[in-house]
């Protein structure tokens, strides 16, 4: 499976729900449209989630460090 990026996934979420905000897709593809998205949503929440925490262990690093003495 190709690892599809952040910014990817949004893209193809966004067109998703564009198409079903202007009912654009038809029903036999309303089906695997939604299953897509919801699989595009997992994508973003795992990015989000793994980037929260790299964020988070870098601002604890930070408070841990002690300051230069000068």
């Amino acid at each position: 499976m190709n690892k599809i990026s952040y910014k990817e996934a949004m893209e193809k979420l966004e067109e998703i729900v564009s198409g079903l905000e202007s009912d654009e897709i038809p029903v036999d593809e309303l089906a695997a449209k939604v299953k897509e998205a919801s699989r595009l949503i997992r994508i973003c929440k795992s990015v989000l989630y793994e980037t929260e925490e790299e964020v988070n262990k870098v601002l604890k690093e930070m408070q841990e460090e002690k300051p230069l003495e000068e």
